[in-house]
């Protein structure tokens, strides 16, 4: 596994709700606040308040192995009540790209949260500089950190929406 591909990693969680509800859920930036290990803190930037394309915001984050750093961030697709897909912009280009989707199911919708790496530089590449030899290991570990915290957000939304 290379960073230069852009791995990417996704989670999908089956709730018992209706798509408003979802992605009144979903398009909260400060959802990941809630529930990271990560992520710190989080505010609209440039007078923004809610998702639409354009739309900017910067998230504090802390990490055992990375410090802490900021990033800005700044929304790029939004399809109303489906997905909503967001850059994170490093002063090289984009570090990383995310998103959330709401699906229609026969008993509730289905809401998916990813995450893709690159194909800008991101804090990740400096280690990969340093340890090139381990690269596949340290985007693995990543990839997973990433896959526990958007579960963890997804967990939390359904515990609010089904008690």
């Amino acid at each position: 596994m290379r960073y230069r591909d852009q791995p990417t990693i996704e989670v999908t969680q089956r709730v018992r709700c209706d798509v408003p509800t979802a992605w009144k859920y979903v398009t909260d930036i400060a959802l990941s606040e809630r529930c990271s290990a990560e992520l710190q803190s989080i505010e609209w930037l440039d007078d923004a308040d809610h998702v639409e394309v354009g739309a900017r915001f910067r998230g504090r984050n802390q990490h055992d192995a990375f410090g802490n750093w900021e990033t800005v961030c700044e929304v790029v697709e939004v399809d109303d009540q489906r997905r909503w897909v967001w850059n994170v912009i490093g002063p090289d280009g984009v570090g990383a790209t995310w998103g959330f989707e709401v699906e229609p199911a026969s008993d509730g919708v289905l809401i998916r949260q990813w995450g893709r790496m690159g194909p800008g530089p991101s804090g990740l590449t400096v280690g990969i500089a340093a340890q090139p030899d381990k690269e596949a290991r340290i985007v693995s570990r990543r990839l997973s950190e990433w896959q526990q915290n958007m579960q963890a957000n997804l967990d939390w939304i359904r515990s609010q929406v089904e008690g």
